[in-house]
Parts: structure tokens; C-alpha cells; sequence
């Protein structure tokens, strides 16, 4: 479109970029020619995205090991990244595990590593990028990645809609603070993929919290939950389909497919109602 900024040459950083919504998120950043910085808890699996994009598009990548759990190894990925491409002109905090459980199950040890992961990791990420994100000029956006689950809770899954409540309203905060730099923030709602996201998440959780425990009847009680309907569940690559126009659109939220408007619209009325009743007189 005519005034857009070009993107060829620019910086692409973007956390859980080993496998799911975070490939699919570095896919669409290389096509458009941005240089890309591939970062994952699982090395090679980030090493494995960075090679595929150095391989389909031509462009500059490199891959770090990053556990956003562990401030010290944010920020020595920041190090890299600064080292290695001299800044970064999209900054994707997208890395997020899953722990389903009903609310009186969940353990203490079950909050700790999802608001540790979902929310600090994503708050880590953005304090450790944001210099680089600062030393460009021009365009600059942020990317924080939400849920679905946040617009349209369901059952089972109180730990992490809780987390991606927070990473909501951090975002929502950010857009404002950095709004008077050129620096323009999203919120990404992503739905159901098809993705490894509960097996990636078990495995990285730390052996020390015990054993990521999810029970038969979990799955099916979210799902019923949230009534979703044919083609609710979709590939990641198709969930990122309009992710970068609306980021150059400035766009605050980002939605990626699914056939819930009309229960958000519900609870929308709802909050609606409550500010009608608090107005009576």
C-alpha cells in the first residue's frame, strides 16, 4: 500500500520462535526481508527456524537459546541480538506455556511457573529489548501475545488466561508509554492451533516445580467450555495470515481466526449492563 514503511533490512526478534505461532511469526517477518533473530528455550530448535528462513528467504538470521524464566539469559540474548544485527525494529514477546487444571488443583507450584514464563517472561523480554528497539529511528513496533482465552474464558484454565490477563493489561500500558516515541504496540489474540504448544510447554518446565500434570477430563471440559465450531483449530502459519498489516496499521489488538464473536459480544453486553445500572440514579 502506498506510504508503508518498506521492511527489507530491518530487525525481527522473536521469542519461542522454535515451533508453532512463533515459526509462523518469524516466516511472515522474513518474507517481507526483515533479518530475523531467532530465540527459544530449545536451541536447536531455534537453529532449526533460522537455518529454514536463511534457506527460503535469503535473509540475515541468528538463533539464541533463551529461557525467558531466567533474566540473565533474556539479557544476554538482547546482548547477542545487539551484537550481532546493532538493534531491533520488531520486537515479538511471544513466548507462553499452558497448564490446564481445575482452580482447586492448580498448585502453588503451577502459578508460579506460568506467571514466571507468561507474564515476567514477557515483561523480561521488553525491558531487555527495548534500548535496541529505542536505537532505530522510524517505524518500530512491539508485539506481546495474548489469548483468546482472555476475551472468552473458559474452564480449566485459570493459571494461564490469568497470565494473559496480565500480559493484556502490560500491553495495553506499553502502547501508551511508548506512544509518544514511534513506537507503536499490539496485543495478539491467537485461538486454537494446531501446534506442539503442551508438549513444548511441559517439557520446558523446570524439574524442580514437579511434573506438568494435565488430566483426561481437562481437555474436554475447556472444550466444551468454549463451544468452539469446524475450523476453530487452524495452523499457525494460517493464524498469522494478517498479523503484519495490522502491525504496520499500528493496529492495538490482533485477532487471528475463530467463531467466538458472538460469546464475547455476550459478555461485552454484560459489562455494558453493569455501567447502565451503575449510572441510575
Amino acid at each position: 500500500m502506498p506510504g508503508e514503511p518498506t521492511l527489507e533490512g530491518r530487525i525481527a526478534v522473536v521469542t519461542g520462535a522454535g515451533s508453532g505461532l512463533g515459526a509462523a511469526m518469524a516466516r511472515v517477518y522474513a518474507a517481507a526481508g526483515m533479518a530475523v533473530a531467532s530465540l527459544d528455550i530449545d536451541g536447536p530448535a531455534a537453529e532449526t527456524t533460522a537455518a529454514g528462513l536463511a534457506e527460503e528467504f535469503g535473509v540475515p538470521v541468528t538463533a539464541v537459546r533463551t529461557d525467558v524464566g531466567d533474566v540473565e539469559s533474556v539479557e544476554a540474548a538482547a546482548s547477542h541480538v545487539a551484537a550481532t544485527f546493532g538493534g531491533c525494529d520488531l520486537l515479538a514477546a511471544n513466548v507462553g506455556v499452558q497448564q490446564f487444571g481445575a482452580i482447586d488443583r492448580l498448585t502453588e507450584q503451577d502459578w508460579a511457573w506460568v506467571l514466571n514464563v507468561n507474564v515476567m517472561g514477557t515483561v523480561r523480554t521488553v525491558r531487555a529489548f527495548l534500548p535496541l528497539v529505542r536505537s532505530r529511528t522510524g517505524w518500530r513496533r512491539i508485539v506481546v501475545t495474548a489469548s483468546s482465552g482472555v476475551l472468552i474464558p473458559g474452564v480449566r484454565l485459570g493459571a494461564y488466561q490469568a497470565s494473559k490477563f496480565a500480559v493484556m493489561g502490560y500491553g495495553e500500558t506499553l502502547r501508551q508509554e511508548l506512544a509518544d516515541e514511534g513506537i507503536g504496540v499490539s496485543i495478539l489474540f491467537p485461538a486454537g492451533m494446531m501446534t506442539r504448544h503442551l508438549e513444548s510447554s511441559a517439557l520446558a518446565r523446570p524439574a524442580e516445580l514437579g511434573e506438568s500434570v494435565t488430566l483426561p477430563d481437562d481437555i474436554e471440559a475447556m472444550l466444551a467450555s468454549r463451544r468452539m465450531a469446524d475450523g476453530d483449530v487452524v495452523t499457525a502459519d494460517y493464524a498469522v495470515r494478517n498479523l503484519l498489516g495490522d502491525l504496520l496499521a499500528d493496529e492495538p489488538y490482533v485477532l487471528t481466526h475463530g467463531s467466538y464473536r458472538g460469546e464475547y459480544n455476550r459478555r461485552r453486553d454484560a459489562i455494558d449492563a453493569a455501567f447502565d445500572r451503575m449510572e441510575r440514579p
